[in-house]
């Protein structure tokens, strides 16, 4: 199976099904099918030819889906890239991937012609759809599952975007899974939080459409807005969630999620990304008891690889939740283990790991993933951060993952992000915590005391800021580049 399949089978089972539900409309499975065939139409008739790249740079839309859609059928590779993003990288990555063509949306092409020349060339939805009136609808391209279908850019250490090449089987191979794993049925109305160019979003809208179910668009400015985020769940009466951690925390701290009934239709909550500290995810399984939670772990190059539905038990421990076993047919295997470091490098191999990097030589072999992880007593994976996160303070190996998993457990610490300022023997690290309100928190004594029951002592904070809120990158993650850069202007913290 190919990822343009199940929308052509949703559109001749159940034609009137709602398929998408976004900021522009509402498409049923027989009007996106059609859809998708328009654009695959406008794409053959520009000479965009199987195995071509082209870039969507848009706002969340029907039309957005229904392209990538279209390029699927067209064999074409498809590059999702954040409306967010300024027209300069969206340049950068085109010509990264040497894409013949750029598709964005009205408030896009305002955006390029105002950047001129360093915007990337590009053609409206409107504009590529008229300009192929009358011409017929191809049939799908066909082809392997193994085909590259999409690049997911995502940031390089060198400061270049890298480009992460996924086949049709990459993708479906975690979705079939997922979409038994939940138990997902036609009657399903699915969230989509993430951005396209996030690898959240893969679930949202393959997991629907092998379904036969409905994916609901959440336009990018209410993403992060937590009282009509809210609403947005409430009114769309969605049953499956989906969602980095820390977006499900602003709905419980700013959001009043907490002070209402659980969404009365909401069955399923999953959440992936980044760690959920352990304060709040009690917090929320108290306010959602009947709700099915589950923590999926995977990098970009992985999809989901992992995966652990919370028990009551988990919430006992004091303990960071763990990641769990292996699912989506994958293998996992651990790294050798490296003097005076916990843990070990995770890797997986299976048909869910990516095809390669764009421009680079294929994958070979299992992916390392530079997460750092060890077995608990059950078997199950504990996360323990990253390898890249490994820095040395005053001659001693130290993860920053593990401080901030240690503080994480405060009942005053709602969210907590620690930085390293300096270097060698002058070496400090500095917290950033969240506390329950504003301007309200632990302060450096307690967090120092509540450290030395969880932590060796060259582990201890240096000093503490508060924030109200961390900064956060497009796809919802900590921005620790901005929070250092915010803390160096106007002085270093003391």
């Amino acid at each position: 199976m190919r990822l343009h399949e199940p929308v052509v089978d949703a559109a001749r089972r159940t034609p009137h099904a709602l398929a998408v539900d976004a900021p522009d409309g509402q498409l049923d499975y027989a009007a996106l099918d059609r859809l998708a065939g328009r654009y695959a139409a406008a794409l053959t008739a520009r000479g965009v030819r199987p195995g071509d790249r082209v870039v969507l740079w848009a706002a969340k839309s029907l039309h957005g889906v229904a392209l990538m859609q279209g390029c699927l059928r067209a064999g074409v590779l498809y590059v999702p890239v954040s409306s967010a993003n300024p027209p300069q990288r969206t340049a950068r990555i085109a010509a990264a991937c040497t894409a013949v063509l750029v598709v964005t949306d009205e408030d896009g092409a305002e955006t390029a012609a105002d950047a001129g020349n360093q915007a990337p060339p590009c053609v409206t939805f409107r504009e590529l759809l008229v300009a192929a009136e009358g011409v017929p609808v191809p049939e799908p391209v066909t082809g392997s599952p193994d085909d590259a279908a999409y690049i997911l850019f995502t940031s390089g250490s060198t400061g270049d975007p890298k480009g992460v090449c996924l086949s049709h089987r990459n993708a479906l191979s975690f979705v079939r899974w997922a979409v038994e794993e939940l138990e997902i049925g036609p009657r399903d109305r699915l969230s989509n939080h993430a951005p396209f160019n996030f690898d959240l979003s893969v679930f949202d809208l393959y997991a629907a459409f092998l379904a036969g179910a409905s994916v609901h668009l959440i336009p990018e400015h209410l993403a992060y807005a937590p009282a009509q985020l809210l609403e947005f769940v409430n009114g769309h009466e969605l049953t499956v969630w989906y969602s980095v951690p820390s977006a499900l925390t602003l709905l419980m701290t700013r959001g009043g999620l907490l002070d209402r009934p659980a969404p009365p239709s909401l069955r399923v909550c999953v959440f992936a990304g980044e760690p959920f500290p352990p304060v709040p995810l009690r917090r929320l399984r108290d306010a959602w008891p009947r709700v099915r939670l589950f923590n999926w772990y995977g990098p970009t190059e992985t999809n989901v690889c992992t995966s652990h539905e919370v028990r009551d038990a988990d919430l006992a421990t004091g303990r960071a939740l763990p990641i769990g076993t292996v699912c989506s047919g994958d293998t996992l295997h651990l790294g050798d283990p490296e003097p005076g470091q916990r843990g070990r490098e995770l890797l997986v191999s299976g048909p869910t790991v990516m095809l390669g990097y764009w421009g680079r030589l294929p994958q070979q072999g299992p992916y390392a993933t530079g997460d750092l992880v060890e077995p608990d007593d059950e078997g199950l994976l504990e996360y323990l951060g990253r390898r890249d996160q490994m820095v040395k303070i005053r001659g001693n190996r130290v993860e920053l993952g593990e401080i901030e998993t240690a503080l994480g457990l405060h009942p005053l610490v709602r969210e907590v992000a620690v930085l390293v300022f300096g270097e060698g023997m002058e070496a400090r690290l500095h917290a950033v915590v969240v506390g329950p309100e504003p301007d309200a928190g632990p302060d450096l004594l307690e967090l120092k005391r509540w450290s030395a029951q969880r932590l060796p002592t060259y582990m201890m904070l240096d000093s503490l800021s508060l924030a109200d809120e961390l900064p956060r990158t497009d796809n919802g993650k900590t921005d620790r580049r901005l929070l250092k850069k915010a803390l160096l202007s106007p002085r270093s913290p003391s």
